[in-house]
């Protein structure tokens, strides 16, 4: 049985982040989760689907982040506890749903598990979805520990019920990534399905929700009260105070206490649950001179406290320039701002050689691209339209063969308003999980407009980059494309192989020169799931 699922109170256990997110989630009595994997959240939804079974709960992969939260929002009207996890930049995605269920509220416990990532490790952009939480007006719960993310599973459940309102977990690549020691406790039982909702809360015509959101900003003084009396925002201050203290959030407590092994003699107030405890931040303010905020992504709550304290206090951060403006913190740029050491600049290693990611070796993304590359030295007005996924790394040397990538399924709608505007060729290429994700609609809008561009959609069976997970449209895809209107003249279907490369250059010739919106499928199982089952199979032999 895996360490995840044991019911031992007591038991302690070495945690990547992720995995105490899903060991709190289960113990919380998760009846149902709905996920679609970005790192840093992957194991999250990974996880949940290998534990589904034996752990009482079911988890679906969601075909994108605003289908997972839908689905979630359903189960829980229906009373049950449900989880969704993702990235931050899925939160996008999902924002219509996630935002009304505030309105909507719930019937059973609901948490949105959403993992930033600053510093961009695998992200088109640091964003900070404590705004989102904010802007939707729900409670925001920020773990500054594996024990916290673990403790503050079960706690978000029952906040959930009690309030009737989701909550948003937030947590960062380093927490998610990161291991330490879990002592485990009781495990909850799973809601039983009711009939206790009220219809006219999920019916958002305006009668309902003006009346819905009017009550919902009724709720914020008592989800400000929680904030000031959470057992996650503490005051610690020392018996002798100076005029300097410390708002340190989320995981930027632990980069604190790293700058001051011995016990820090600065006053410091954590926060990890929002809205802004003020009662709290204006009394240490009363106490001190200069604040300095401790944050790992935007300037969230920096910003807020010019608004909440005195003017006369003087508030630093990542907005003032006293820390880094972008990337992850550390202990060490943060002892910098405190002044309690300098930064020690480190020569870059002359023994380490810097290995950019590749695409792998036997990878059909890369036959793809070598015909790509071909063709389009034919065409010195072509422009390829790139997309989300492992393949986006044919920017990179030795293909560079891509011009863009923005988000999920941009590139179809990059290259029909391209081709629209008088571009020509115009070449969109997309992954097979991506498709499903973002991609259909824009193939659609380019079929009702008849725009002259080729969609490639390099079919690897699997989504690859977030750990080998099902791909939602494996099998379907000259299904899908056949029901959005695509010609089916025009819809090929190719085998990138190296020994195939005349024939996928003349198919490439053929659909570019075609007036009309064609679809290309490159089809070959990715190379490292083709590894992972010869290696199953050759276990269970």
């Amino acid at each position: 049985m895996s360490v995840l699922l044991e019911r031992e109170i007591g038991k302690k256990a070495l945690l990547m982040g992720n995995e105490a997110l899903v060991r709190g989630a289960y113990e919380a009595g998760l009846d149902y989760a709905s996920c679609y994997p970005g790192t840093p959240s992957s194991e999250v939804s990974n996880l949940l689907y290998e534990l589904q079974g034996a752990g009482g709960f079911r988890m679906d992969f969601a075909t994108n982040e605003k289908v997972a939260m839908e689905a979630v929002a359903g189960a829980s009207m229906g009373g049950l506890n449900c989880l969704t996890a993702m990235k931050h930049v899925g939160l996008n995605v999902a924002a219509d749903a996630f935002v009304n269920s505030a309105i909507t509220g719930v019937n059973g416990g609901l948490v949105v598990l959403v993992a930033d990532d600053p510093s961009m490790h695998s992200s088109q952009n640091e964003q900070d979805s404590r705004f989102y939480g904010k802007f939707a007006l729900m409670p925001i719960l920020e773990p500054s520990s594996q024990q916290e993310a673990y403790d503050m599973m079960g706690y978000a459940y029952n906040l959930s019920e009690e309030l009737k309102l989701p909550i948003l977990m937030r947590v960062t690549t380093r927490m998610a990534h990161s291991r330490a020691v879990v002592k485990t406790a009781s495990v909850r039982e799973p809601n039983e399905i009711n009939n206790n909702a009220d219809p006219s809360n999920f019916i958002l015509l305006p009668v309902n929700a003006r009346r819905r959101y009017a009550e919902l900003v009724s709720q914020q003084t008592r989800l400000e009260n929680l904030s000031e009396e959470s057992p996650y925002n503490r005051y610690a201050a020392p018996e002798k105070t100076v005029k300097r203290g410390i708002v340190a959030c989320g995981i930027g407590w632990n980069y604190v206490n790293e700058c001051f092994p011995d016990g820090c003699h600065i006053p410091c107030l954590k926060i990890s649950q929002y809205p802004l405890p003020k009662k709290l931040l204006r009394d240490m303010a009363e106490k001190c001179e200069e604040i300095i905020v401790v944050e790992d992504g935007q300037p969230f709550v920096e910003e807020q406290l010019r608004g909440i304290l005195p003017t006369r206090c003087n508030i630093a951060g990542r907005l003032s320039g006293l820390l880094p403006r972008t990337g992850e913190l550390t202990p060490d740029n943060v002892a910098q701002a405190l002044g309690i050491r300098p930064a020690v600049p480190h020569a870059a290693s002359q023994v380490v050689v810097p290995r950019p990611p590749a695409l792998c070796q036997g990878c059909g993304h890369r036959d793809v691209y070598a015909a790509i590359n071909e063709i389009v030295a034919e065409m010195p007005t072509a422009k390829v339209f790139g997309d989300i996924g492992c393949y986006t790394l044919g920017a990179l040397p030795p293909f560079k063969a891509i011009d863009s990538c923005v988000d999920m399924g941009a590139s179809i709608t990059m290259a029909k308003g391209a081709a629209d505007a008088g571009l020509f060729p115009a070449i969109a290429i997309i992954g097979d999980s991506t498709f499903t994700h973002s991609g259909m609609t824009g193939l659609l809008d380019a079929v009702n407009c008849n725009s002259p561009i080729t969609v490639i959609i390099s079919d690897n069976l699997t989504t690859a980059m977030t750990g080998g997970q099902d791909s939602a449209g494996t099998n379907k895809f000259e299904a899908i494309c056949l029901g959005l209107g695509v010609d089916p003249a025009h819809v090929r279907v190719v085998v990138p192989l190296a020994k195939n490369m005349e024939e996928i250059k003349q198919v490439l010739r053929e659909e570019i020169n075609y007036r009309g919106t064609s679809v290309i499928i490159p089809r070959r199982e990715c190379i490292q799931t083709l590894n992972r089952k010869h290696k199953q199979k050759k276990a269970n032999a």
